[in-house]
């Protein structure tokens, strides 16, 4: 079972970027999670596409542009333009989902929707055959550093389940609260994309980080009574 590592740019130095993105990728990071953040969706600003145009060219890592923002189809072209490699908005955020989620496949990036703590995991059913990654946040979305809320773990297993009875070969990605200790608990629940963010940039060993999480996350046993979703891959 592969596990891929997506270290969140929220928790890194914002004083050395570029540094921060090439430690990450030299450290066996699989993506890299940029989340933007517009101080209205979620109570926090973080950075616009000018910044992922900044940071594209220092690094081959897929780009995991995750959008907690309102209207996100006024900025999906730009962050796509960018070097978004995949883009993922927020189901509570969207008026109109499936348009959005169109956009985001016509400008030829991959497509992401992301599900907050306590958002029904039904909602995602009908736009499923443009999805390539369903998020779930195990935390409120906002700010870094949070504890990871347990309640989550369930619907992380409802997700691998619900996707491969739907024989939709989409990513579940967990982002929140996620470290050596919660890693392979998402991980037997079925999440195959593990967001980290101050487990891995507040670590001194970048490298070392990665991989205690991904050993962590590798080293549980994940039969789950034969309703584990299968080794489900993204973009390799």
């Amino acid at each position: 079972m592969t596990v891929k590592i997506a270290p969140s740019l929220l928790s890194a130095d914002f004083g050395r970027l570029r540094e921060e993105v090439t430690a990450v990728e030299a450290a066996g990071a699989d993506l890299l999670h940029l989340d933007v953040m517009d101080g209205h969706f979620v109570p926090n600003i973080t950075f616009g596409p000018q910044l992922v145009a900044a940071l594209r060219p220092h690094s081959r890592l897929l780009f995991d542009v995750h959008l907690m923002i309102a209207a996100p189809e006024r900025y999906v072209a730009d962050f796509i333009a960018a070097g978004a490699d995949i883009v993922t908005v927020h189901v509570e955020a969207c008026v109109h989902l499936h348009r959005v989620l169109a956009q985001i496949k016509e400008k030829g990036a991959a497509c992401g929707v992301a599900l907050n703590p306590a958002t029904p995991l039904g909602l995602v059913e009908e736009v499923l055959p443009l999805v390539d990654l369903v998020l779930l946040m195990t935390v409120n979305p906002g700010f870094g550093g949070q504890r990871f809320l347990h309640f989550v773990v369930p619907k992380v297993n409802a997700a691998a389940i619900f996707l491969r009875d739907r024989n939709c070969q989409a990513a579940v990605e967990v982002d929140g609260g996620v470290d050596v200790t919660t890693a392979p608990v998402v991980a037997a629940a079925g999440a195959t994309i593990l967001v980290a963010g101050t487990a891995v940039f507040g670590a001194p060993d970048r490298a070392a980080a990665v991989r205690a999480l991904r050993e962590a996350a590798e080293g549980r046993d994940f039969s789950r009574g034969g309703e584990r979703l299968g080794a489900a891959t993204f973009r390799d």
